[in-house]
Parts: structure tokens; C-alpha cells; sequence
């Protein structure tokens, strides 16, 4: 089954979907395709895939779409084995896994890559699959003009995220983390697993298949809480007072702040989350190289 959604990025992959189709045709018996139609089409199709026992689901989209789709998978326990054609705006996951926005490469990798398990994220009862956040900036993926985003990329993000610099909310935590508590008021909390949020490197070195998932809490500083980002963004290793770094398998966050969540960029709810990864949950394909690099554990 291939699954695309003809809203994301630039809108023009319908143009290759007949070269795609040309290059599967050898490797695979029976091909159906699908475009989503509306919000969580993806979700359905990919239940589908699992009801009728599809040995392989090609998803082409952003990383919303990416999501609907795992999130679909999830609700079954056999799942078809992925592969990704990356085709949003931004494609955080994609990137993260070596992928590529060419459809020519990305094909190449789904025919000749080697596949590995990757682990996801639980929270309350939706799965993410490279980050969960709250706080500065969060917002910026889905509520930047969908129109601005096909004429001008990635740099429709950077314009919001000015207009957005000085409204970072202050939000009171307290995480429980194994016997740690963590309590604060922060401008910014993610929970990320993947290399890449927002197409910056956020974390050092990533392992994407260790049943953990890395924690990046932003002490509010206001009105420095800018030059905080920036520095932590260059020094995606670096962990001080201000910035607390760790690595966990189940956390509990506790807040009465009215600050939105953010999963894999879609609005994710308000209020209280409990995280906790699902280790190895999918199979996706991936160069051999990024297999080396962030899957070590398989």
C-alpha cells in the first residue's frame, strides 16, 4: 500500500507517482495506492494495511502524515514494514533517517536499504515519533499559512517564529522521572526522539532503538531566554541548571498551565501527559549508514 498525502510540502508529488509506480512494479505483486482526503485519512489507510495484512506501507508526506499513519499501525500488533518517501515542509523524521526529499533517492532507499526497528513514543494515548513539546515556538508547524509554506518552504517557519519571540509562556512543571523529581517554571520542555526538531540538530548523537527517549528542559530566563535557545542549539550536548538533559523510558508531567502540546507538529491537548516509549514498535527502511549510526542496538 502506498499512502500519500497530496497537501504536503509543495504539493507535487502526484507528478512522480507514475515513476514510482514504474519502479515498484518489479519488487512488489500488487500495488494499491491511496491520496488522503481529509484529516486522519492516513490514520484509516494504515489500520487498513494491518487489517488485510500488507507486507508493506509506503508513506510519502510531512511528518503529520508519518505520524496518522504510526498511529494507525499501533492499534494492531502485526504491522506492515515501512518505507518513507519524505515530502512536508520540513520533514524532521525523514532527515533524521537519512532520507531524502528526491523521490528518485528516497525510492532507491526503500529497494536497496536495510530495514531496522525504531523505537516511538507514548503520550497519554497518542504515539509520537520524534518529538513531544510545550512552550516557545510550538505552535509554529501548524498554525504558519499553509499557502506561505508551499511558496517559501522551511522559511515560513522562521517568519512566524519571529512574529511569536515575544510571547514565550512561562510554564510551572514538576516531572517525575524514575526516583527524580524536577520541579520549575520553564519556557520550553521537549521530549525528543530523533536527531533533527524543526530542522535543527537538537540532540547529540541519538540512539533510536535503546527503549529511551532523550529530555530537554529550558529553565524560563525572561527576557534572555533566546540567547538560551541559540546556545543549546549549537551545543546539542551541553546541560547546565538552566538547560537539564536526560534520558528516560517513562516520565509523568504534572502542570495547571494552559500552554498546548505539540506531537511530531500537530496540536497535541493541554495539560497533564504521561510519556513512555514503545521500544523497537516499528519497522522502517533505512540507508545503511544511519543503521550504524543510530540503530546499534539490533
Amino acid at each position: 500500500m502506498l499512502i500519500y498525502n497530496p497537501k504536503s510540502g509543495k504539493q507535487n508529488f502526484v507528478k512522480k507517482l507514475e515513476y514510482v509506480m514504474e519502479r515498484f512494479k518489479p519488487h512488489f505483486h500488487d500495488i494499491f495506492v491511496f491520496a488522503t482526503e481529509y484529516p486522519g485519512h492516513a490514520t484509516d489507510l494504515a489500520e487498513m494495511a494491518c487489517q488485510d495484512n500488507y507486507d508493506m506501507l509506503v508513506i510519502v508526506g510531512g511528518d503529520g502524515t508519518f505520524n496518522e499513519c504510526v498511529n494507525g499501525l499501533m492499534r494492531y500488533e502485526k504491522r506492515p514494514r515501512i518505507g518513507y518517501i519524505p515530502a512536508g515542509t520540513c520533514c524532521d523524521i525523514g532527515m533524521s533517517l537519512g532520507l531524502s526529499k528526491k523521490v528518485e533517492k528516497s525510492v532507491d532507499i526503500i529497494l536497496k536499504g536495510i530495514p531496522v526497528k525504531m523505537d516511538i513514543v507514548k503520550t497519554n494515548d497518542r504515539y509520537s515519533c520524534y518529538v513531544t513539546a510545550s512552550g516557545a515556538f510550538i505552535d509554529i508547524s501548524y498554525v504558519t499559512d499553509s499557502k506561505l509554506k508551499k511558496k517559501i518552504g522551511y522559511f515560513a517557519y522562521i517568519v512566524k517564529a519571529f512574529e511569536e519571540v515575544f510571547t514565550i509562556p512561562k510554564i510551572k512543571m514538576t516531572i517525575h522521572h524514575n526516583d527524580e523529581v524536577y520541579k520549575g517554571v520553564f519556557s520550553l520542555v521537549m521530549i525528543i526522539n530523533s536527531k533533527r526538531v524543526a530542522g535543527i540538530n537538537m540532540i547529540y548523537k541519538p540512539s533510536l532503538d535503546d527503549g529511551l527517549v532523550n529530555v530537554v528542559l529550558y529553565k524560563n530566563i525572561f527576557p534572555f531566554n533566546f540567547y538560551l535557545y541559540a546556545l543549546a542549539f549549537i551545543f546539542p550536548f551541553w546541560s547546565t541548571p538552566l538547560v537539564t538533559r536526560f534520558k528516560t523510558e517513562k516520565m509523568e508531567i504534572r502542570t495547571e498551565s494552559k500552554a498546548k502540546w505539540n506531537i511530531d507538529g500537530e496540536y497535541g491537548g493541554q495539560g497533564n501527559q504521561i510519556i513512555e516509549v514503545a521500544s523497537k514498535a516499528i519497522e522502517i527502511i533505512v540507508p545503511h549508514k544511519i543503521k550504524k549510526r543510530y540503530f546499534k542496538n539490533q
